[in-house]
Order: C-alpha cells, then sequence, then structure tokens
C-alpha cells in the first residue's frame, strides 16, 4: 500500500510540475528548442515511474532503519540550504561544501571527502562554463 501512496503523491507532483511548466517564459534570443523540454521530460518520467508504482506495487516494501532517518532529514535540509547559498556563495563554493557534508554523512573522512569534492566542483565547474558555454554562478565574493 504504501507504494500506491507514494505513487499517487509523486503523479500529483509531476502534474503540478508539468504545468508549472507550461507557464514559463523563455525569452527570444534562446535557441529554437529552447530549456522548455527540460521539465516535460522530467515531468513524464516522473509521471510514468509513479504510474509504475501504483499498478506494480511491492508487497513487502522494505523501509530504511531508524538510524538513516536523521541522515536522510539531513541530507534534505542541505540540499534545500544548497538550493538558498549557491548563488550568494557561488557554484564551486556552495557545491564543495555540499559534497563535503554529503560525504560527511555518508561516512566518508573529513579530509578525503573534502578534496573529493573540491575536484568534482572545480571539474564540473569547468566542465560546464569553458566547455558547454554556460555561466554558472561565482558568487559575491569573487563576483
Amino acid at each position: 500500500m504504501t507504494d500506491r501512496v507514494v505513487g499517487f503523491f509523486l503523479l500529483l507532483l509531476a502534474t503540478g510540475y508539468a504545468l508549472e511548466a507550461a507557464r514559463m517564459e523563455v525569452s527570444f534570443f534562446t535557441d529554437p528548442l529552447g530549456p522548455r523540454p527540460f521539465p516535460y521530460i522530467i515531468a513524464a518520467l516522473m509521471g510514468l515511474s509513479s504510474l509504475w508504482l501504483i499498478a506494480k506495487p511491492d508487497p513487502e516494501p522494505a523501509w530504511p532503519p531508524r538510524r538513516f532517518w536523521l541522515v536522510l532529514g539531513l541530507v534534505l535540509l542541505s540540499l534545500v540550504a544548497y538550493a538558498h547559498l549557491v548563488v550568494p556563495l557561488g557554484f564551486v563554493v556552495a557545491t564543495t561544501l555540499e559534497m563535503t557534508l554529503l560525504s560527511r554523512l555518508f561516512g566518508a573522512r573529513l579530509g578525503a571527502g573534502f578534496l573529493s569534492a573540491l575536484a568534482f566542483s572545480l571539474g564540473v565547474y569547468l566542465l560546464f562554463t569553458e566547455v558547454l558555454g554556460v555561466g554558472l554562478p561565482v558568487g559575491r565574493l569573487f563576483g
């Protein structure tokens, strides 16, 4: 029954996401395809996944042990904080902090987690800005 309840809520979320995507206004100066299809693809995939959960639920779903609920809650809170901090702190700083925290929550040592997070953040930043030509926030400290 829990899979069907989750599937129903995800279907509502996918529908709302698609409706909000339909209201999105796109600049005249974008490429012919533009950014519009991306939210529709996410909504469609989420909708199909939720229909799968409703149609084929797991008869005995396994929930994570209680000790993981605190970690999952901290992950959710950290991702919300990341979304709010990525513009003022900049992509590299905010992503390094977020990835370091996530690596610590899942058991990595602080030094190794930080170095991995920094390498990941710099690599993704260079990929997006230099290779793909997509601007990412540099933050108020550096901008």
